[in-house]
């Protein structure tokens, strides 16, 4: 699996080109999922519920989880198979600890090779629990007379002088016999009703006996091996569940992350480890060499290239691909990667341009999504950061969609700006972003909206939130733009650790809620300006 994500604070261009990517890459015979890492603004959602495109799941973080390592899978085995059965398994299959699970692949117990030592060693040779099938297919037996049943029962092996036995009453109902081919025998077996008669040597029984047993229900079972080894491998015929460990299993669930369960693997000193679901369900064993070298999720980045902006745990991740049209940023990458970054208005752009390249055809939701986030991110292609190749995308999307692109880009401005019932926090964090000015953290947020007043009306709250972000996150310079798309420009409010940084922004005025014609543009008016500033106070000093 691929993920194609956006950063943080989705906007519009990035879920669009998130979404859109992600189509081209299955297109091309990926298996990609396109992933939000935040709420979804408004008019996000209205672009989504207008062309009808489920809306993408927000994924948490790209950590590193135990369901992304290659664990080993080892087939689990049934608690009703016999010991011997597991043993000549692991054996052919070199498997150190095996499962045992139920028909629908729970976890009950696991078994290794020391249990199945230990067994015999110290297991009880005088008890039997298991089913006629595997005693049959453990000793290479024939059943003469009944059928599959359970057995469960005390071992006799008949060694005794007949009358010995008939005295001391030896056998009982719940006795499984071992006996050569010692008729007497068999027919006091079978008057007392005993569970299971087992005939050692393969001598072939007379029929008198085998019509007793029938009419008795005594089951018989003929084996070719002598009564020493039979009475030996007997043990082995009981259900591996006698043996299995059902306590203290130390299991992974397959969601928990790498980071947080290497410390268990480390102080446990077990070779390996079930790997379940959350139901319980097997999957598979994990060990210390697997997290050595684990798989990394596989991600590509679009409308962002830097860790801030980026998912939690994405120096863990494997960045294969980033498309984008910001400024280059800190992401490292261990091999080369496809690199599409362009001076243009929007990510979406750039997507539109890999379609043609590949010369998929456009569906109307991905050429609808596509033109939404050009508009979005271009301010209706009003932005200074707009070029020829944003308008010349639009053209065609718009003609291919057949849409009145006017209409359509007011409409979705105003389902999008409204600010009415938001916090200070939902507002200020709608589209925020980090960046690094030498060795100085700036925070930048931008909000579009046409309900100006309501701003002015709160404007005490907004300086003192701000106030509160840039001291949490110890930013030399926190701004938010207010942008009105009908007035073209800005309202800039400001908290800054330096009081000359903000007169050295925007001259000639530099005061709280002071508008500046022209600007729309973080990218393209604002990172320039502040990186000016925070310059020249440098050269200053």
């Amino acid at each position: 699996m691929i993920y194609v994500l956006g950063h943080k604070n989705p906007d519009t261009d990035s879920v669009a080109s998130a979404i859109t990517l992600s189509a081209l890459k299955s297109e091309l015979g990926f298996t990609t999922e396109p992933g939000i890492l935040g709420p979804l603004n408004k008019e996000t959602k209205y672009i989504l519920d207008y062309f009808q495109v489920p809306y993408p799941r927000c994924i948490k973080n790209v950590k590193t989880q135990i369901r992304d390592l290659n664990y080993e899978q080892v087939e689990g085995i049934e608690p009703t198979k016999s010991i011997l059965y597991a043993y000549k398994l692991m054996e052919e299959k070199r498997i150190k600890v095996l499962p045992i699970v139920n028909k629908e692949k729970t976890l009950l117990g696991i078994v290794s090779m020391k249990d199945i030592a230990m067994g015999l060693i110290k297991g009880d040779y005088y008890h039997l629990e298991t089913d006629i099938d595997n005693i049959s297919a453990a000793l290479e037996g024939k059943l003469l007379t009944g059928s599959n049943a359970k057995i469960k029962g005390t071992i006799s092996v008949i060694s005794y002088y007949y009358k010995t036995m008939i005295k001391d009453q030896v056998l009982h109902e719940e006795s499984i016999v071992i006996v050569g081919d010692r008729y007497d025998v068999i027919e006091h077996a079978i008057a007392r009703g005993v569970k299971l008669i087992i005939v050692t040597g393969g001598k072939e029984i007379p029929q008198k006996y085998l019509t007793k047993a029938k009419e008795k229900g005594t089951n018989l079972l003929s084996v070719k091996t002598s009564t020493y080894a039979t009475a030996k491998l007997i043990n082995q015929c009981n259900y591996i569940s006698s043996i299995m460990k059902t306590k203290d299993i130390v299991t992974f669930h397959e969601q928990e992350y790498l980071d947080e369960v290497k410390e268990e693997l480390i102080i446990n000193r077990h070779s390996q480890y079930p790997v379940v679901t959350g139901n319980n369900q097997y999957l598979g064993f994990i060990g210390r060499r697997h997290i050595l070298s684990p798989n990394r999720k596989k991600v590509i980045l679009v409308d962002h290239n830097e860790y801030a902006q980026s998912a939690e745990g994405l120096n863990e991740a494997e960045v294969i691909e980033v498309v984008d049209h910001h400024k280059i940023g800190d992401i490292l990458t261990t091999t080369p990667i496809d690199f599409r970054n362009m001076p243009v208005g929007s990510t979406c752009t750039i997507v539109f341009q890999l379609y043609q390249e590949e010369k998929i055809p456009f569906t109307q939701n991905i050429a609808g999504l596509l033109l939404a986030g050009i508009i979005s991110d271009t301010l209706s292609l009003k932005s200074p950061t707009t070029t020829n190749l944003d308008i010349q995308a639009v053209k065609e999307l718009t003609d291919l969609l057949n849409l009145d692109v006017e209409k359509f880009a007011l409409e979705m401005f105003k389902a999008g700006t409204s600010l009415e019932g938001q916090s200070i926090e939902e507002i200020i964090y709608k589209d925020f972003k980090e960046f690094k000015i030498k060795e100085h953290k700036i925070g930048i947020g931008q909000v579009f909206t046409l309900d100006i007043e309501d701003i002015f009306n709160r404007q005490e709250e907004f300086l003192e939130y701000l106030k509160d972000v840039q001291q949490k996150h110890n930013y030399y310079l926190t701004l938010l733009l207010i942008t009105d798309i009908l007035r073209n420009g800005s309202y800039l409010f400001y908290k800054s650790k330096e009081p000359r940084l903000a007169a050295n922004l925007f001259q000639p005025e530099a005061r709280q809620g002071v508008f500046i014609p022209g600007v729309l543009s973080r990218k393209k008016q604002v990172i320039p300006q502040v990186m000016e500033a925070v310059n020249n106070l440098y050269l200053d000093k």
